[in-house]
């Protein structure tokens, strides 16, 4: 009986210890869990301290999103801000999407006084969104809404615009008086642009800090980093080869500090092509509570038909023609871009267009190209008479420019008659230079072998970089300075005058300086070269061979010489003085 009960009694109390047991796992495990959700309970207090009432960094800020049919737009309510761009019409290098605006340091921030002595960033203040409304004319509008204890409202209010690349923003607030000092908002525009194209490096040297302001427009290169002050600035952006975020205030900034950089040469480590901050000051009336400031971004291509939709002048950002070719942008505007406009909607191809243009303006120059060929053919019909002058005063160079120049006046030769072309064609290059660096419609079209016209064409990817050249073979290059070296050779021909030696290299030296300087070119502008030099050379051919009557010529040389010589006024100087200084080298030679 006692060995049955004490057997009982063992399996009780080891039934009883195994409850006590679990029980007691129970309870450490319930404190364990109460001990954590009281640190994050206090985690989360800290996180979303309130300064006044205002929330401060929430643990997960809100994302919200609008979209039109050009751009999609992604909102935080940390801070109220733009996080995001997308546009949608257009794709990088890689072929994913081209976003803006999306580095995590871009924002519009500024400081509110939140009590005596305090104020924040509104960048870490939490805003709450409210549902998005559709409005009557088509667009869209979000309202972001911080407030604290105190009563105090701060709003920003978006409205994205139908089919455009403009999004509205008005900063509202109900209490200006007690939220800012001095009766001045300083607004901090941060922005950091991504590389969007094959070539960066290139890229870089397309990208400007532009804007206006009491003076104008005006702009910086955005390669050397730099900074200024501007006052009643009427808007700032920063533009990339073919992109543009740009902020435009809805009356004037009074003031304006602009910086930016670039990341050190060899640093792989920056996620960025440039970066600007902007410190810009908007006045308010003393007194003032309920304040609104209304402004608006845009975000899109750097089109200049688009951009002058927006009547702000905003469209000078696109460089058609900067420097001492700054007077080619009014070819460009007004004339290439029209015409390339009205092409290419009826021209699929844009290797096509760019040929019909180009016969357009070969079509235009060719009567001043006819007279260069004749004034070269009369000059050559001569050459044996200038070599005879030449041999005469072969040791005289001043009596034999004299004679030279008396030649070509009595048979109406005008000696400066070949170099019209080349004077024509520097403004009509530097146009084109210009104008397929900066048209984004040539953006992403292909032509034969060349996947995009906008960047340069490469048929081959040399292992390494060599000077002057680059690390890739461009065969629109080729193309180009092969038949700008036919040209020069055909040219040297036909000259009057080939016993100089130093002319037997020029040919040569030319074409190897566009190899260098072409290569890392749009294929658009090297393939208008490419055209350009094959018609000049057909047209340089068939006029001296086929159009050109050189027995006229001949009569015609005949004819001015039995005409009586009308010198000009300048030719009288010219002579004169040429005269003087051979006197003086004969009185000098006799002392001698």
């Amino acid at each position: 009986m006692f060995f049955f009960n004490s057997k009982d009694r063992l399996a009780y109390e080891a039934s009883q210890k195994q409850i006590a047991d679990s029980i007691a796992l129970i309870k450490k495990a319930e404190e364990k869990k109460q001990a954590a959700l009281k640190k994050d309970t206090i985690v989360a207090v800290q996180d979303t301290a309130q300064t006044r009432g205002f929330i401060v960094k929430p643990l997960r800020p809100e994302l919200v999103s609008m979209e039109n049919e050009k751009l999609r737009i992604t909102f935080s309510s940390l801070g109220g801000k733009v996080k995001s761009v997308e546009l949608k019409g257009y794709k990088r290098f890689d072929g994913t999407p081209v976003m803006m605006n999306q580095a995590e340091g871009n924002q519009l921030s500024y400081r509110i006084n939140t009590g005596t002595n305090q104020a924040e960033e509104i960048r870490n203040i939490n805003f709450s969104p409210l549902p998005i409304e559709k409005n009557a004319d088509g667009s869209q509008s979000l309202v972001m809404e911080a407030n604290d204890s105190m009563g105090r409202i701060v709003r920003h209010h978006y409205r994205l615009l139908p089919n455009a690349y403009q999004l509205d923003m008005q900063l509202e607030f109900n209490d200006a008086v007690q939220l800012f000092s001095n009766n001045e908002i300083a607004l901090n525009w941060q922005l950091e642009a991504d590389a969007i194209e094959k070539d960066a490096k290139y890229e870089l040297t397309q990208t400007h800090i532009g804007y206006s302001d009491k003076d104008g427009f005006d702009f910086e290169y955005a390669g050397q980093g730099d900074q200024l002050n501007k006052e009643s600035v009427q808007w700032l952006s920063m533009k990339q080869q073919f992109f543009l975020t740009a902020l435009i205030p809805g009356s004037n900034f009074k003031s304006s500090q602009i910086s930016w950089q670039v990341p050190a040469e060899g640093d792989s480590s920056a996620k960025y092509l440039a970066r600007m901050q902007s410190n810009v000051f908007v006045g308010f009336a003393a007194g003032s509570k309920a304040l609104n400031i209304p402004m608006q971004w845009y975000f899109g291509p750097s089109d200049y038909n688009q951009l002058k939709q927006l009547n702000i002048g905003l469209e000078q950002i696109v460089p058609y023609g900067n420097g001492i070719f700054a007077f080619v942008k009014y070819i460009n505007r007004y004339f290439l871009l029209p015409v390339f406009d009205f092409i290419q909607q009826h021209v699929a191809n844009m290797g096509l267009v760019i040929l019909l243009i180009t016969l357009l303006i070969r079509l235009i120059t060719s009567p001043i190209l006819y007279k260069s060929y004749l004034s070269g053919a009369k000059m050559k019909v001569l050459k044996p008479e200038v070599d005879a002058l030449r041999e005469k005063f072969k040791d005289d160079q001043q009596a034999f420019g004299m004679e030279q120049m008396k030649l070509w006046k009595s048979a109406g030769v005008n000696p400066l008659g070949g170099c019209l072309p080349a004077l024509l064609q520097i403004p009509i290059f530097m146009s084109l230079y210009y104008f397929f660096q900066a048209n984004v419609d040539l953006r992403g079209k292909g032509f034969w072998w060349a996947a995009d016209l906008a960047q340069y064409d490469s048929i081959y990817a040399i292992p390494f970089s060599i000077p002057f050249y680059g690390d890739h073979v461009s065969l629109f290059t080729i193309t180009a300075v092969i038949t700008s070296l036919l040209i020069s050779l055909y040219s040297m021909s036909n000259m009057q005058d080939n016993s100089n030696p130093m002319m037997k290299y020029m040919p040569y030296i030319f074409p190897v300086l566009l190899l260098g300087v072409f290569n890392n070119l749009p294929a658009a502008l090297t393939w208008y070269y490419t055209v350009s030099n094959t018609i000049t050379l057909l047209l340089q051919f068939v006029i001296q061979r086929f159009i050109i009557d050189h027995d006229k010529i001949i009569v015609e040389i005949a004819e001015n010489r039995k005409k009586p010589v009308k010198k000009s006024k300048m030719q009288e100087r010219i002579e004169a003085m040429q005269e003087s200084q051979r006197k003086l080298q004969d009185m000098k030679n006799k002392r001698s």
